[in-house]
């Protein structure tokens, strides 16, 4: 007969850190099972506490669940960010898809819970956790509207659609990850993303003006380096005033018209 599961003693905890205890330890099982394979009776037996104080605080496992997904949600947003005043439309841009990749790359089960669980559903947007997301892709939003502020960037696409346009290039990108049937580069794909939408949204004065020092010295370099080629093949061959290039050019057949 099977001898049920022990629980080693633990002190009775106040009710605040009893909470954060079973979200903490939901989190954890959420990155070891996933979402659908969590069990309330196991998150119990490691918190020490009884499978109905489980359900004391919380209504459902998928309750519990959403508690989980917004503290996350508010660490992303408490997160210590690199201010961005004085870097360009581009680093900035860069900065804020590379932050938003590493985020699905280390968080895959919640992240998945989020898109597959959670979005679909019809309150989705009377939900606290849609408003946490709609603060969090905001900084995506204020770098490109600062960029359209400061000229860089064009202003015929509406911030809202370039926003849209960016997130759902992320979830394409990394849904194989999410699925566990790939991998991703959070380099890679940042540097994709952010090549397509600024080359397409940035504001071109002259071909010159947005060229870095660096390109423009590396391309006289080229320019001087053909410029010595055609010397040396000019001082080889006859000059093009010289009697001898007049002879040669009068000498010359003329060429037939083709049939």
């Amino acid at each position: 007969m099977t001898q049920p599961i022990s629980r080693p003693p633990t002190r009775r905890l106040p009710r605040d850190e009893r909470i954060a205890k079973i979200v903490a330890v939901t989190r954890t099982m959420l990155t070891e099972v996933g979402y659908d394979n969590i069990v309330t009776a196991e998150v119990a037996m490691r918190c020490g506490i009884s499978e109905a104080t489980i359900y004391k605080y919380f209504d459902s496992k998928r309750d519990l669940l959403i508690r989980v997904a917004e503290q996350w949600f508010d660490e992303l947003l408490r997160e210590d960010q690199r201010s961005l005043n004085g870097q360009s439309s581009l680093e900035a841009l860069r900065q804020v898809v590379w932050r938003s990749l590493s985020v699905v790359r280390r968080e895959p089960a919640l992240t998945r819970f989020v898109l597959l669980d959670l979005r679909p559903d019809p309150a989705y947007r009377s939900m606290s956790i849609f408003e946490l997301n709609r603060r969090f892709t905001a900084h995506v939003a204020e770098v490109l509207q600062a960029g359209r502020d400061s000229g860089e960037l064009q202003s015929d696409v509406p911030v809202a659609l370039l926003r849209d346009m960016i997130f759902g290039c992320i979830e394409h990108q990394t849904w194989a990850f999410l699925r566990g049937e790939g991998e991703f580069s959070v380099d890679e794909v940042a540097e994709g993303i952010v090549t397509v939408i600024y080359r397409g949204m940035q504001v071109h004065s002259s071909a010159l003006a947005d060229e870095s020092p660096q390109s423009l010295n590396a391309s006289i370099a080229k320019l001087q380096q053909v410029a010595t080629r055609l010397e040396q093949a000019a001082s080889i061959a006859a000059p093009m005033g010289s009697p001898a290039a007049r002879n040669k050019s009068q000498r010359a057949p003329r060429a037939s018209p083709s049939t």
